[in-house]
């Protein structure tokens, strides 16, 4: 490979490692910005980690989400564990 090709192949490649930095700062600010979320939920009296629980269901699609709880329920009652 010809020194010009090797040098644009390395400028390409600290382009790119310079955008995934980048986005990985971001990454962390905002996750940041959600713990903070969680913190001022907690101190309003919420319970965070019902908060996460529900933003995760909230997340799934509806057959995903009814496919879940018919399998939490099927499982619950084969160990006589009453839900509600």
């Amino acid at each position: 490979m010809s020194e010009a090709g090797h040098n644009s192949a390395g400028e390409e490649l600290r382009l790119l490692i310079e955008r995934v930095e980048c986005l990985e700062e971001e990454k962390k600010a905002i996750a940041d910005d959600i713990k903070d979320i969680y913190i001022e939920a907690k101190s309003r009296g919420y319970v965070p980690k019902i908060i996460r629980e529900i933003v995760r269901i909230r997340k799934m699609a509806d057959d995903d989400r009814t496919e879940h709880y018919n399998i939490l329920e099927t499982y619950a009652s084969a160990i006589g564990l009453d839900l509600l």
